[in-house]
């Protein structure tokens, strides 16, 4: 084995703003105090809490920045600097003519920003989903330390395969919390005709705000080479991607080991 690369594709930020009830009247930006704060990043910490609290859904159209602006008793140019960061950091899509919009997982830009695995001879493409199992169990410790969880508290495990023109390409270990995804089964992501994260998002109310991986080379054991269709001893890529949403909470760790014969992993690096 090679040494591991650590890798951290960030794809938003959190507010440690204090969450208000819905009934609350809506909230301005506090005056400065000896903690400096620019006041475009106040405006951006008040519209993150808004997202978080489902105000404005995956795929909706937030205020103008008019509107915002007089919501926010502060100019249009810094609203507008607000929504240039959550719009880098893809929580909101910015649609020339038609406004700005709460970035979905549904969209097809964004289906593939967390699966990096590029085809040799093209773009990624969407690849088949074979799912194998999905079941409920205890969390082994580990798996609990990743994901904010205690010891053998109940977790979701989905095991699928992702498939090319017919050859496996990733095995996948997906684990959930199970308090966050009451009802996911095995029925459920086999009807499921879009991504995985447009599943949680829409059916589950978790959305995939950014997410840290860890990659080594690794070399394919009896199970992963029957699974992936290679020889015991093959080259492998495993990539753990750890997924966090809103407050970097932990929702998903996922174990791929990927076939690289024909893909290779692409990441753009600024």
């Amino acid at each position: 084995m090679t040494a591991g690369v650590t890798l951290c594709c960030n794809a938003g930020m959190t507010s440690t703003a204090s969450i208000a009830s819905s009934a609350a009247p809506p909230a301005t930006p506090r005056e400065v105090g000896p903690s400096f704060s620019p006041l475009y990043r106040q405006i951006k910490a008040l519209m993150t809490r808004s997202l978080q609290q489902s105000e404005w859904k995956p795929g909706e159209a937030i205020p103008s920045e008019m509107e915002l602006a007089v919501r926010f008793k502060v100019s249009q140019g810094t609203v507008r600097k607000a929504i240039d960061e959550l719009a880098a950091e893809n929580l909101l899509v910015r649609r020339q003519g038609k406004g700005t919009f709460v970035a979905t997982h549904a969209e097809e830009r964004v289906q593939f920003r967390f699966l990096r695995l590029t085809p040799d001879d093209g773009e990624p493409t969407n690849m088949a989903r074979h799912l194998i199992d999905c079941k409920r169990q205890r969390a082994p410790v580990e798996i609990a330390r990743a994901l904010h969880l205690r010891a053998a508290d109940p977790v979701v495990r989905v095991r699928r395969l992702l498939v090319s023109n017919g050859t496996p390409i990733v095995l996948d270990d997906i684990w959930l919390p199970s308090n966050l995804f009451k009802g996911l089964t095995a029925q459920r992501l086999t009807e499921h005709r879009g991504p995985m994260y447009g599943l949680f998002e829409t059916e589950f109310g978790v959305r995939m705000i950014r997410a840290e991986e860890k990659i080594r080379a690794v070399a394919a054991d009896a199970g992963s080479a029957a699974a992936l269709g290679v020889a015991v001893g093959a080259p492998l890529l495993s990539v753990e991607r750890l997924a966090l949403t809103y407050g970097d909470k932990p929702v998903e760790l996922r174990r791929g080991l990927y076939t690289t014969a024909s893909h290779y992993y692409r990441n753009d690096l600024s």
